[in-house]
């Protein structure tokens, strides 16, 4: 007798969606394929099969979910990845398929932290001031141009990969390099190249946290990006909660075959 197999789509980027790849990757009872954007160049290495780019929309992504026979799309994109939920989340409702969104929680402010939060990157920007300032910038080499109506700090952009040179305000210096970091080395960092203020997105997660802590252990104040909104569906905070959704599911699709 065949086993039947839950086929399995996620859309990851994530450490959550790596974690939920590894535990199904191992578990018969699924055939997963992790999508990724494409945005990073070198993505780390896979347990499952990796598609790359994106699906042409919402209605791109209903019909791959529908020709492919996916049985579950699991959204374990990052926070601020809001398009691409809320195409999901269309996709999904067209396509007929169960979707699980995978969302850490945000940091939340602790005593001694010096935040001031923003809704976007343009009033990030705004929020440095005219005075000049050594800033250094974690917000990912694609919301960088809103600070080119900021030329009079001095920027330290941090990123995966290396940002286009027309994204970067003037005699900005770039560190690539890829999480998680510890709050030691995040301290030397700023206190290397006199960091006056932080700028980041409410990523939440433990891959980027430590720079907070020490933005807290150095009284350096922290212009935080919050979150865009995300769609009304079914969300968990972790792979292992995702990884039970998902064996339900196969559960409730096993006693759909029976019943045929």
């Amino acid at each position: 007798m065949t086993m039947h197999r839950l086929k399995v789509l996620i859309l990851g980027g994530t450490s959550e969606a790596s974690a939920l790849a590894r535990r199904l990757a191992g578990d018969v009872r699924f055939e997963t394929v992790l999508s990724l954007a494409g945005v990073t160049k070198a993505p780390a290495a896979q347990p499952v099969p990796v598609r790359r780019g994106g699906f042409g929309g919402a209605g791109g992504l209903a019909d791959h979910l529908r020709q492919a026979g996916f049985g579950a799309l699991v959204d374990a994109t990052h926070p601020f990845a809001d398009r691409i939920s809320a195409n999901a989340a269309e996709a999904a409702r067209i396509a007929g398929v169960p979707l699980l969104a995978v969302r850490r929680p945000a940091w939340q402010p602790q005593a001694g932290d010096r935040w001031c939060e923003v809704a976007d990157m343009t009033a990030a920007a705004a929020a440095l001031g005219i005075a000049p300032k050594r800033v250094l910038l974690t917000v990912g080499r694609q919301d960088l141009a809103a600070f080119l109506t900021a030329p009079q700090h001095r920027y330290v952009v941090r990123s995966v990969d290396p940002p286009a040179a027309e994204l970067l305000p003037p005699d900005a210096e770039v560190i690539t390099a890829r999480g998680p970091f510890d709050e030691a080395g995040e301290r030397a960092l700023m206190t290397a190249h006199g960091i006056e203020v932080l700028v980041t997105k409410n990523s939440g997660g433990a891959a980027t946290r430590a720079k907070l802590g020490a933005a807290r252990a150095l009284g350096i104040p922290v212009v935080i990006v919050a979150r865009p909104p995300e769609p009304p569906v079914e969300t968990v905070i972790g792979a292992d909660e995702a990884y039970a959704w998902l064996e339900r599911r196969h559960g409730e699709s096993c006693g759909a075959l029976r019943g045929v």
